[in-house]
């Protein structure tokens, strides 16, 4: 068989003789003459089969979907069809062979296809036939190709590093994986190649990278999967800004290379993630438009609005956001469905005001002139503008009204969908306060140099102040990649894990490869890890990663397809040395 390619077939192919082979996408019967529409990989190309033609009954046999063979000569199309690359030429049978049939099908292979995702996912091999997925996997081989070489360009060295590991404190649940040699003991899925990276930094490498699979067992997200890919990079001898170099070239030409939107100019906006919390809400903020949250507390200092007032005897605060020209766009009904969505997320409730010729709103009644006036001089308010406010403790109050603003935008049509705005997140602090467990936590990477680096932990009475040097590169309100430079000194990284709670010989323990290699010359270092399935959402314009991902799981965190997770059979378990019991209800 000496296949050829569809869209490999032009109007310069006139006369030859050509042997394809594909899928039935489509026949049509017009009157005895058939038209077959002919699939492959690379698109779909006409064939063309009269009735005095010896292959008439097995062309007219044909159904969707039926694998065939077809010789045939390329002619010129009387009517063409300038929606095909083909669509100049058809292909006239000498001989037509089918290679395969095809049962009834559980949904048509068409863009627009009526089904559910999980009936999708269940056949994905038929899923992946459709030419907005494949387009969508195609996209992804030329962009890792592209990735890879230019990563080599820029002297990185590729290295794979283990999938079976050990199971590590570093914020996401572990998949682990039973030994059968060792009874009792387990492997676990690297929720990312952090450590391996950082031994081969100890290893003298200086610039590695690789197309690495992380695992997380997490429940599944628009923009998270059980399993996901990243860029993982690491680099020796460098600071922070040298990293944020290389992920601003790598963004910057992934971006303008496959994508038709506008893409943000280097170097990227900077924000600190005590700004990003104050200004947005959030520390992966979408800054494609303006509505910045602004504090009023001090406005009120001297209220006798007794919300307001308790709010502030509480040491709580009053952030506001302003739709500038949309005071009349909003309905006593559509701003009690913005309260309902503010208390959604933990809000006590949402006030507004509408800046009229006469002042209106929630609170219109209890604020005073004086109160007005300094609302008007803060927040440069205008004749109808609309006041958002929300009150309460700081961190339910930013994070409500970041969720408002967004909400408040996609309203009103401010979100610019034809720009890929970009921007890095940095000085994340050390630790964050778990209410839940009322002890600190890390607020991001454990292994992160702190500002100041070991001597950050010589005064711990402010340790909410303690920042790293520790970054997220967002993209439209997406996190696209989490990067650090490392602590690469073994006092200060111990110290780091006992204010979370870990003894320093349990993390010796945990870490014995980091506390042991880096006694032997650890070099500065730095690294970053770029999410490749949101690189490519953001490009394609697609709702989450199982667009994007070959065999994703589904939403409910199974492979429908292969039936996984599933049981094992008794000799397994009994092999394994395991004994399944029931999940009690909490």
């Amino acid at each position: 068989m000496k296949k050829v390619y569809n869209e490999t077939i032009n109007i310069e192919s006139v006369g030859k003789t050509v042997t394809l082979a594909g899928w039935v996408a489509k026949k049509r019967d017009l009157g005895g003459l058939i038209f077959i529409d002919l699939r492959d990989r690379t698109g779909i190309i006409q064939i063309v089969v009269n009735p005095e033609n010896k292959n008439y009954d097995i062309a007219n046999s044909l159904k969707n979907e039926y694998v065939i063979e077809v010789t045939g000569k390329v002619v010129e199309r009387s009517n063409k069809n300038p929606n095909l690359k083909t669509g100049d030429i058809e292909i006239e049978v000498d001989t037509l062979e089918i290679l395969n049939t095809c049962d009834e099908l559980p949904f048509p292979i068409v863009d627009d296809v009526n089904t559910s995702e999980d009936n999708r996912l269940k056949y994905r091999y038929l899923d992946i036939r459709r030419n907005k997925l494949k387009e969508n996997l195609f996209l992804r081989n030329e962009v890792l190709h592209y990735l890879r070489n230019k990563m080599y360009d820029l002297g990185f060295t590729e290295v794979q590093t283990p999938i079976l590991t050990a199971s590590s404190p570093e914020g996401a649940r572990d998949f682990v994986v039973p030994s059968r040699v060792y009874p009792g003991k387990f492997y676990a899925l690297p929720q990312a190649p952090q450590i391996y990276k950082e031994l081969l930094m100890v290893g003298g490498f200086e610039r590695y990278f690789q197309i690495a699979p992380c695992f997380r067992d997490e429940d599944p997200r628009a923009d998270r999967t059980l399993e996901f890919y990243q860029l993982d990079l690491e680099m020796s001898f460098v600071d922070e800004d040298d990293v944020l170099a290389v992920g601003e070239e790598i963004f910057y030409d992934t971006f303008t290379k496959f994508s038709n939107k506008k893409v943000s100019p280097r170097p990227f906006r900077r924000i600190s993630y005590n700004d990003a919390i104050d200004q947005y809400g959030s520390d992966k903020p979408d800054i494609r438009f303006e509505m910045t949250i602004q504090d009023i507390t001090e406005v009120f200092k001297d209220t006798e609005f007794a919300v307001f007032k308790n709010v502030i005897d509480e040491k709580g605060i009053i952030n506001a956001i302003v739709a500038k020209n949309a005071a009349d766009k909003f309905s006593r009904k559509n701003l009690d469905e913005l309260t309902d969505f503010v208390k959604s997320k933990k809000a006590s409730g949402l006030a507004y005001l509408k800046i009229e010729e006469e002042l209106s709103g929630s609170i219109a009644k209890v604020v005073t002139e004086s109160e007005v006036s300094a609302l008007k001089e803060q927040l440069s308010l205008e004749n109808n503008d609309l006041v958002l406010i929300i009150c309460g403790n700081k961190k339910i109050v930013k994070n409500a009204l970041g969720q408002l603003r967004l909400k408040v935008a996609d309203t009103l049509g401010l979100i610019d969908n034809d720009r890929l705005e970009l921007c890095i997140v940095n000085d994340f602090p050390m630790f964050e306060w778990d209410e839940n467990n009322e002890k600190w936590d890390f607020c991001h990477n454990p292994f992160s140099l702190p500002h100041g680096g070991v001597h950050a932990y010589d005064n711990l009475d402010n340790i909410e102040d303690i920042l790293a040097y520790q970054f997220d590169f967002v993209c439209n309100g997406n996190e696209m990649a989490s990067g650090a430079i490392r602590n690469h000194d073994l006092d200060s990284l111990a110290k780091g894990f006992e204010i979370v709670g870990y003894p320093r010989e349990e993390v010796e323990k945990r870490f014995r490869s980091i506390f042991t290699s880096f006694r032997y010359g650890c070099p500065p270092h730095g690294g970053m890890a770029p999410g490749l399935d949101r690189i490519l959402m953001l490009i394609k314009d697609e709702p989450n990663l199982r667009e994007v991902q070959a065999f994703p799981p589904s939403a409910s965190a199974q492979d429908l397809m292969m039936g996984s997770p599933s049981e094992l059979m008794p000799e397994q378990l009994e092999e394994l040395g395991i004994i399944v019991k029931p999940k009690e209800d909490k």
